[in-house]
């Protein structure tokens, strides 16, 4: 539910100034929010299986890309 709800302060934050670093944080924190009710709802097998942790995966991914994103120089700076 935290994750959820994250995710909709981030689209808040993203439709006030646009920056996608907003979006990917949100996008982010939404796909934890379905994998977590995934593994609530499905009955999982084996918890060391490689497919539970591929949300997680994911969702870092998505925090890293918008970290070096944000943290890149602008080229029309110069």
């Amino acid at each position: 539910m935290a994750s959820a709800v994250a995710a909709l302060f981030f689209v808040k934050f993203w439709r006030h100034t646009g920056d996608s670093f907003f979006l990917l944080f949100a996008a982010a924190f939404a796909i934890d929010a379905i994998g977590r009710l995934w593994l609530g709802i499905v009955q999982v097998s084996n918890e060391a299986d490689p497919l539970v942790y591929l949300s997680r995966l994911v969702t870092f991914g998505l925090i890293v890309i918008a970290i070096i994103q944000k943290n890149r120089p602008n080229q029309d700076r110069k």
